[in-house]
C-alpha cells in the first residue's frame, strides 16, 4: 500500500493553465459527451475509483446536494470512472444523482488526465478532480480529496476565482 501511494504521487500531472485533454465518453443513457460540449461553462471533472463504494458514494451525494450552488456558479459536474455505463446508471438511480456520469471503461481518459491506477490485473481511476474554466483550461487540480467536504471546497474556490466572495 505504501509503495502504491508513493508510486501514484510520483506520476506526472497536468499543470495549471494547460488545455484540458479533450474526451469522448458515453453517459448512463449511451449518449456521447465531449469536453468541448461544455465550452463557456466551468467544469468540475472528477475521477473516482468505483461506483457504490463508501467514499465514492459520499463524494457523489455531496455533489448532488450542492449541485444548485455549483450551477449558480456556471459549473457543470461530470463524474468519470472505469465502471460501465450500466453500473453508472444503477449508481445514479440508486442515489438520485442528477449530474453526468461517464464510462471510461478502457481508462484512456483517466490516463490522459494522469488519474489512472493499474492495480495488478485491474485499472481504477484515482480520486482526482480538475476544475476547468470556460475556455477549457485547467485552473485547479485536486490530487488529495476529502470526500466529506470536496464539493464545498470547489464552491469556495469557484467563488474566489470568480470574485463573488462568500
Amino acid at each position: 500500500f505504501l509503495g502504491y501511494r508513493h508510486y501514484s504521487s510520483m506520476q506526472p500531472s497536468l499543470t495549471i493553465g494547460e488545455d484540458a485533454p479533450e474526451f469522448s465518453l458515453k453517459d448512463t443513457k449511451g449518449s456521447n459527451h465531449l469536453l468541448s460540449d461544455y465550452k463557456g461553462k466551468y467544469v468540475v471533472l472528477y475521477f473516482y475509483p468505483k461506483n457504490d463504494t463508501p467514499g465514492c458514494t459520499k463524494e457523489a451525494c455531496n455533489f448532488r446536494d450542492d449541485l444548485s450552488k455549483l450551477e449558480q456558479l456556471n459549473a457543470k459536474v461530470i463524474g468519470i470512472s472505469v465502471d460501465s455505463e450500466t453500473s453508472h446508471q444503477k449508481f445514479a438511480e440508486k442515489y438520485h444523482l442528477p449530474f453526468t456520469l461517464l464510462a471510461d471503461t478502457d481508462g484512456s481518459v483517466a490516463k490522459a488526465y494522469h488519474a489512472l491506477s493499474n492495480l495488478i490485473f485491474t485499472k481504477i481511476a484515482k480520486r482526482y478532480t480538475f476544475l476547468i474554466d470556460p475556455n477549457s483550461k485547467v485552473i485547479k487540480i485536486y490530487n488529495s480529496v476529502d470526500v466529506s467536504n470536496h464539493s464545498q471546497q470547489i464552491i469556495d474556490d469557484l467563488k474566489s476565482i470568480q470574485g463573488t466572495g462568500n
